[in-house]
């Protein structure tokens, strides 16, 4: 084991697909292990054909919903929602909160074989597999900035993304694509660097066998300080790259068929995101002590990653227009910044936030 064996990546593609979808998007999304997705530490597996939903008397009955990664404190909101009752209140009987990782089946893929009902991922995941035929939509986003970054010494930081040319940067196989639009999008070529390979654990970076490393900021440089490794960073989303995160994505059918249903659930999540907005510290404990007790997570780490967090959660526009919106100019910034990643599609085709706008419409002190 290294030092840093405890820091929890994710790639840019999120959780890798299973081998019954691999055919279908590995061209865009990357070859893989698969498996069945993880559940959650509270609820039973209750997906079935119908989107991951059953009846359960309940007006909405129990859903299941695939997360794009681990339980850490990513999905804070989803913990506050299910645990204060948010979901229930909304008329849904509960709702599965399936665990996401490296071993787990994709949140398309679940959408596309009908095992969840709706799932957390990027567009730089979910827009491949809509081009290869997969019927759904973005309806909210959580994360207003894509958490990738660069991160490096604090003696020899790396500030910029020229600041990299000449100096050797560590790169995941899964992160190359997303690191390849970083540099197109700033006028660079990959011969501007010296492209390492690598896994997910920085103790190269630590060691100084690299300048750099591709991050999630709420991840390795809180981890990297906490062991006395002080660092600097920089976000893709501030240097032409501002892809947005921790979408919430549904089958056109649910949009079409269960509007009123979508309704209720992107209530829930509003109002559980507020709260782990404004409480950090119970952030943490949720996902150290009940949510993600089986991650070993460090209280002390998820705290600052949920202080973090919600720099990229909140901004000016959601100051303005509430939580998980997205405006028209950030959804075109983020097809813009997806063909820099050499994926071609209209905003139409990605995005639907119409569910999300009827809701603050009709609920206005949700903002």
């Amino acid at each position: 084991m290294t030092e840093f064996d405890s820091v929890t990546q994710r790639s840019s593609f999120g959780p890798h697909l299973d081998r019954r979808s691999f055919l279908r998007y590995s061209a865009l999304a990357g070859a893989v292990l698969g498996g069945a997705g993880l559940l959650a530490a509270c609820g039973s597996d209750s997906s079935s054909s119908s989107g991951g939903s059953i009846d359960d008397g309940s007006q909405y009955g129990t859903v299941a919903i695939q997360l794009s990664w681990l339980k850490n404190i990513e999905f804070a909101g989803e913990y506050f929602a299910d645990s204060k009752g948010y979901y229930k209140d909304a008329g849904f009987g509960s709702v599965n909160l399936i665990a996401g990782g490296a071993a787990s089946t994709s949140v398309e893929a679940g959408l596309d074989t009908g095992k969840v009902w709706l799932g957390t991922s990027a567009p730089q995941t979910t827009a491949p597999a809509i081009l290869e035929g997969l019927p759904a939509k973005i309806v909210a986003t959580t994360y207003q900035k894509n958490p990738f970054a660069i991160v490096s010494s604090a003696a020899k930081p790396i500030k910029t993304p020229q600041d990299m040319k000449g100096r050797k940067i560590g790169v995941q196989d899964t992160n190359q694509l997303i690191f390849g639009a970083l540099l197109t999008a700033n006028g660079m070529k990959p011969s501007d660097v010296t492209i390492v390979p690598a896994q997910f654990d920085p103790t190269p970076l630590a060691n100084g066998e690299v300048d750099g490393w591709v991050s999630y900021v709420t991840n390795e440089p809180i981890t990297l300080a906490a062991k006395g490794f002080e660092n600097n960073h920089f976000l893709f989303a501030d240097y032409n790259l501002p892809l947005v995160a921790e979408t919430l994505t549904v089958e056109q059918s649910t949009i079409d068929k269960e509007r009123d249903k979508l309704k209720a659930f992107l209530i829930a999540e509003i109002k559980g995101w507020k709260d782990a907005i404004g409480n950090p510290e119970e952030s943490a404990r949720l996902a150290v002590e009940v949510y993600g007790k089986d991650q070993k997570l460090d209280l002390a780490e998820q705290t600052k990653e949920a202080i973090a967090q919600n720099g990229l959660v909140v901004s000016q526009d959601t100051t303005a227009n509430g939580l998980l919106s997205m405006t028209d100019h950030l959804i075109e910034q983020n097809i813009a910044a997806l063909r820099n990643a050499k994926i071609d599609i209209k905003a139409d085709q990605l995005f639907d936030l119409s569910v999300l706008r009827e809701v603050y419409a009709e609920n206005p002190g949700l903002k």
